[in-house]
């Protein structure tokens, strides 16, 4: 996958975990190969047994593996209002630990909101934001957008900014500051047009910039560099210990579940 990608000029990725299991790999991939970094914490959908953040088990190994230095965020955390796998009161109490975790690690915050900006918002306002925020696969429309660029968060954009009936959404990409937005896959789901119904891999971040660069009246390469940029500072790509064994990574950046 990290060939196929390296191949149209994707050569690191951050794989997101969203769940303890899958936790425990990403860790473990990003010490395989320097072009792997990772993030890590309960989904919001995994956390309907959070009863008491302080002594669950579960979080308190996120916690732990979240302090390793090829770690660079702490998500996808936040709050999902679409799918019933947990009450929405599991889902906030994980999330406040979550944003108190990012805050102690000095890491980023990744949020996964659906169907919950208001809320996600509220709880942000309440707990107080961690330095970085980065807004998941972003879904909001051109108020949340200027609500988040103006808070200083980061949105990231994946396949969707290409479909044609996500209006709302086109709108909001248009107008995120240069320096805070990303772009991402959400492999393997949300292909970008043309490949939708495929499964997505981040050979397929190419379609996403170009979608993006369309919405924005910019080069692609404009796009590509940016975002480049914005995910070398927000991750500290340049900074990380490097893998046990691997390849050295090259120059350009984006994010990958």
């Amino acid at each position: 996958m990290l060939d196929r990608a390296a191949a149209v000029g994707v050569a690191r990725v951050v794989t997101v975990a969203d769940d303890l299991a899958s936790a425990r790999w990403v860790v473990e991939a990003a010490h395989w190969d320097d072009r792997v970094t990772a993030a890590v914490a309960l989904h919001p959908t995994r956390t309907a047994s959070v009863t008491d953040p302080a002594s669950d088990q579960a979080l308190a190994e996120i916690e732990r593996l979240a302090a390793d230095p090829r770690v660079v965020a702490v998500g996808e955390t936040g709050l999902d209002h679409y799918w019933e796998y947990s009450p929405w009161d599991a889902q906030e109490r994980a999330f406040r630990w979550h944003i108190d975790l990012a805050k102690r690690l000095g890491k980023p915050l990744m949020i996964h909101d659906r169907d919950a900006h208001a809320d996600v918002l509220r709880v942000l306002d309440e707990e107080g934001a961690p330095d970085t925020v980065v807004f998941h696969c972003f879904s909001g429309d051109a108020a949340m957008a200027r609500t988040c660029a103006d808070a200083g968060y980061v949105l990231s954009f994946a396949g969707p900014v290409t479909f044609k009936n996500a209006g709302p959404l086109r709108e909001a990409a248009a107008l995120v500051p240069d320096g805070q937005f990303l772009v991402e896959t959400d492999a393997p789901f949300l292909t970008p047009h043309p490949h939708r119904g495929r499964a997505n891999e981040p050979y397929c971040l190419p379609w996403t910039v170009r979608g993006l660069a369309a919405v924005r009246g910019q080069s692609a390469e404009r796009i590509a560099d940016s975002a480049r940029r914005t995910a070398e500072a927000v991750f500290g790509l340049d900074d990380l210990p490097p893998a046990v064994t691997g390849p050295s990574s090259g120059a350009e950046a984006s994010r990958s579940t």
